[in-house]
Protein backbone atom coordinates (compact mmCIF):
# COMPACT_ATOMS: atom_id res chain seq x y z
CA UNK A 1 0.00 0.00 0.00
CA UNK A 2 2.94 2.33 0.59
CA UNK A 3 1.82 4.47 3.54
CA UNK A 4 3.06 3.68 7.02
CA UNK A 5 1.74 4.51 10.45
CA UNK A 6 4.06 6.93 12.24
CA UNK A 7 2.00 7.71 15.36
CA UNK A 8 -0.87 6.11 17.24
CA UNK A 9 -2.92 7.51 20.12
CA UNK A 10 -5.51 5.34 21.89
CA UNK A 11 -8.74 7.06 22.95
CA UNK A 12 -11.03 6.09 25.82
CA UNK A 13 -13.87 5.36 23.36
CA UNK A 14 -11.85 2.44 21.88
CA UNK A 15 -10.76 4.34 18.81
CA UNK A 16 -7.21 4.86 17.61
CA UNK A 17 -6.03 8.17 16.21
CA UNK A 18 -3.36 7.43 13.60
CA UNK A 19 -0.94 9.55 11.63
CA UNK A 20 0.42 8.15 8.36
CA UNK A 21 3.49 9.01 6.28
CA UNK A 22 1.26 10.73 3.71
CA UNK A 23 0.33 13.23 6.49
CA UNK A 24 -3.23 11.90 6.76
CA UNK A 25 -4.67 11.62 10.25
CA UNK A 26 -7.24 8.86 10.46
CA UNK A 27 -9.47 7.34 13.12
CA UNK A 28 -9.92 3.59 13.51
CA UNK A 29 -12.90 2.42 15.58
CA UNK A 30 -12.36 -0.86 17.43
CA UNK A 31 -15.57 -0.95 19.50
CA UNK A 32 -17.14 -3.67 17.33
CA UNK A 33 -13.93 -5.72 17.22
CA UNK A 34 -13.45 -6.37 20.94
CA UNK A 35 -14.16 -10.10 20.85
CA UNK A 36 -12.13 -13.22 20.14
CA UNK A 37 -8.42 -12.49 20.13
CA UNK A 38 -9.10 -8.77 20.78
CA UNK A 39 -11.37 -9.35 23.81
CA UNK A 40 -8.42 -8.65 26.13
CA UNK A 41 -8.54 -5.04 24.88
CA UNK A 42 -11.88 -4.44 26.64
CA UNK A 43 -9.61 -3.57 29.55
CA UNK A 44 -8.99 0.10 28.72
CA UNK A 45 -5.56 -0.02 30.37
CA UNK A 46 -4.52 -2.85 28.06
CA UNK A 47 -6.03 -0.99 25.06
CA UNK A 48 -3.85 2.02 25.94
CA UNK A 49 -0.70 -0.14 25.59
CA UNK A 50 -0.96 -0.03 21.78
CA UNK A 51 2.26 0.43 19.81
CA UNK A 52 3.61 0.25 16.27
CA UNK A 53 5.53 -3.00 15.85
CA UNK A 54 8.67 -3.65 13.80
CA UNK A 55 6.52 -4.40 10.72
CA UNK A 56 4.58 -1.13 11.01
CA UNK A 57 1.41 -2.81 12.25
CA UNK A 58 -0.64 -1.74 15.25
CA UNK A 59 0.00 -4.21 18.07
CA UNK A 60 -0.46 -5.12 21.71
CA UNK A 61 1.43 -7.64 23.82
CA UNK A 62 -0.91 -9.82 25.87
CA UNK A 63 1.69 -9.89 28.65
CA UNK A 64 4.20 -7.05 28.51
CA UNK A 65 6.66 -9.13 30.57
CA UNK A 66 7.00 -11.71 27.78
CA UNK A 67 9.21 -11.03 24.75
CA UNK A 68 6.88 -11.34 21.76
CA UNK A 69 9.86 -11.70 19.42
CA UNK A 70 10.57 -15.04 21.10
CA UNK A 71 6.99 -16.00 21.99
CA UNK A 72 5.12 -14.75 18.92
CA UNK A 73 1.72 -15.89 20.22
CA UNK A 74 1.97 -13.22 22.94
CA UNK A 75 1.33 -10.48 20.35
CA UNK A 76 -1.95 -9.47 18.74
CA UNK A 77 -1.88 -7.06 15.84
CA UNK A 78 -3.77 -5.43 12.99
CA UNK A 79 -2.20 -5.03 9.56
CA UNK A 80 -1.27 -1.45 8.66
CA UNK A 81 -2.96 -1.77 5.26
CA UNK A 82 -6.23 -2.98 6.81
CA UNK A 83 -6.08 -0.12 9.33
CA UNK A 84 -5.63 2.43 6.53
CA UNK A 85 -8.43 1.00 4.39
CA UNK A 86 -10.91 0.60 7.26
CA UNK A 87 -10.20 3.90 9.03
CA UNK A 88 -11.80 7.27 8.35
CA UNK A 89 -10.23 10.67 7.90
CA UNK A 90 -10.11 12.47 11.24
CA UNK A 91 -10.78 16.11 11.92
CA UNK A 92 -8.19 16.18 14.74
CA UNK A 93 -4.54 16.96 14.20
CA UNK A 94 -1.83 14.65 15.47
CA UNK A 95 1.86 15.48 15.80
Amino acid sequence: MGVKIINVVPNDDYTLLLKFTNDEVRIYDMKDSLFGVFEILKDINKFREVFIDEHGNIAWDRDKNIDSNIHWNNRIDICKDAIFLESKLATSKLG
